[in-house]
């Protein structure tokens, strides 16, 4: 399942963001990279320690974290940290597939799904688009600033080659509770179901105790605790 959310930032959010991206200290991005990927990246990322990196985390982590459609649809049981992504003129991200695990110890997650979270409007730059291969084809992703792209880990993707401009952008990755893919594609159709009759029926009503019901209990067939 691939799916964009519009406005998980607000326009004062993204102006907030863009300006304490542009305090911060970036280095090669390949650093992060794993073996295979480290070929073919040509970002830079940005070093998130100290007060102006933890601010910048925690607007972010916010606005992804509670975001109510992210979290039907991913059924989150861990984000990892966030990167922030700089790409300029000549710089890309060739095709990959992330790294199955990020992080070590009790940090350590399993990358079910990935999001791009864009902080750079469209038109202020030329190139960059998300590339995610699918069964249906390339989908091919260049959305608003603000709007965030999540997408299976378990895919190839790319970023195209920036060919002018600045593209900023945000990345994670989220270890769900449901690891099957059309698992989280039902429980995600059930909520969007119950959000749709929500107003329109009771909460005590028949109907709405029986989508309660099920979606209960299809987490405890399939959920991780």
């Amino acid at each position: 399942m691939l799916i964009t959310l519009s406005g998980v930032l607000s326009a004062d959010q993204v102006a907030e963001a863009q300006a304490l991206a542009g305090a911060l200290t970036f280095h090669d991005g390949a650093r992060t990279a794993g073996p295979v990927a480290r070929q073919v990246k040509r970002n830079e990322q940005a070093e998130l320690t100290g007060g102006t990196g933890a601010a910048l985390k925690q607007l972010l982590q916010n606005a992804v974290e509670s975001h109510p459609v992210l979290r039907a649809a991913a059924q989150p049981r861990r984000f990892s940290p966030l990167l922030i992504s700089r790409t300029g003129p000549g710089g890309g991200y060739g095709r990959h597939v992330d790294n199955p695990f990020i992080g070590h110890g009790d940090r350590r997650v399993r990358t079910d799904l990935s999001f791009t979270l864009f902080l750079t409007d469209p038109d202020a730059y030329e190139g960059g688009e998300l590339a995610v291969d699918t069964a249906a084809g390339e989908h091919m992703a260049k959305p608003a600033a603000g709007d965030l792209v999540l997408y299976p880990s378990t895919t190839l993707h790319e970023v195209r080659p920036v060919t002018a401009g600045t593209r900023l952008a945000c990345v994670g990755w989220i270890e769900s509770t449901v690891r099957d893919a059309a698992a989280r594609e039902i429980l995600f159709d059930l909520e969007n179901l119950r959000a749709n009759l929500t107003g329109r029926y009771d909460a005590q009503s028949p109907e709405m105790l029986a989508l309660a019901k099920t979606v209960s209990n299809l987490l405890r067939l399939w959920g991780e605790a």
